[in-house]
């Protein structure tokens, strides 16, 4: 395998495969914050679902802290939520037919009907928590998350200015963002659902600051040091569909 080969076979397509049927789910995802750090694979493989595996970049396992407002949320083609914050921290999977995916340890959300519904009709990790998100002038943004008792209480702080230039991807910002699947435990297996919608337009971030335990509450050995990635974008309207074959 010659060496563009190789960096094309560590990396998802640039624009999401064909869907294998109708979207179960239609949601806007905007205002998107993407914070990654590096970890070791060993130390979170035994968080991941039965037949998936850590999806590596150069032998090396990342963990996300990612954050956007929800302002719809469509289930086969009805409005039945309103808008919503969401906090998640997750790590990338690929599974024995090579489908590659999300794979969402804690899901926080500040909507309790999002919560209830999401925990029921897809099994993802949804919490209830009082979270928020804010953008402010020159690239600024901020958020915060507290989940609610009796849950742990779990928390997060974080901000940064994003550049005004659109990003070219590096191969590293497009193996962590350009992920066109999930894989969860649901109906008894671990199925993998596909997610659709346009690239990402990112914009590289700085002046990145970022403490809490939402990563460590979740599982993962606190990573050290600031993200290794720091990226925002305005948001995607995305597409998600079950597939019935287990992974």
């Amino acid at each position: 395998m010659d060496e563009e080969s190789a960096r094309e076979a560590r990396v998802p397509p640039v624009v999401a495969p064909p869907m294998p049927g109708p979207a179960l789910v239609r949601q806007g995802w905007a205002g998107a914050v993407f914070l990654h750090w590096p970890v070791d694979p060993e130390r979170v493989e035994h968080l991941f679902p039965a037949g998936t595996r850590p999806d590596l970049f150069d032998g090396t396992a990342y963990v996300g802290l990612v954050a956007f407002h929800v302002p719809f949320t469509r289930v086969l083609g009805l409005s039945l939520l309103g808008a919503f914050d969401e906090v998640n921290v997750r790590l990338y999977s690929v599974d024995g037919q090579g489908r590659r995916g999300v794979v969402f340890l804690t899901m926080d959300a500040d909507s309790l009907p999002a919560v209830s519904a999401a925990r029921v009709v897809t099994g993802l990790p949804y919490l209830w928590s009082d979270t928020g998100l804010r953008q402010r002038g020159h690239g600024r943004c901020a958020g915060a998350v507290v989940r609610r008792r009796p849950q742990r209480r779990a928390w997060g702080r974080w901000s940064l200015r994003a550049e005004a230039g659109r990003a070219d991807p590096t191969p590293l910002e497009h193996f962590l963002t350009a992920r066109w699947g999930l894989h969860t435990p649901w109906a008894e297996a671990t199925r993998w659902f596909r997610v659709s919608h346009e690239p990402w337009r990112l914009h590289r971030a700085t002046d990145v600051s970022y403490e809490g335990d939402l990563l460590t509450r979740a599982g993962v050995v606190s990573p050290r040091g600031a993200p290794v990635s720091a990226l925002w974008s305005p948001g995607v309207v995305a597409e998600v569909t079950p597939t019935l074959a287990p992974a």
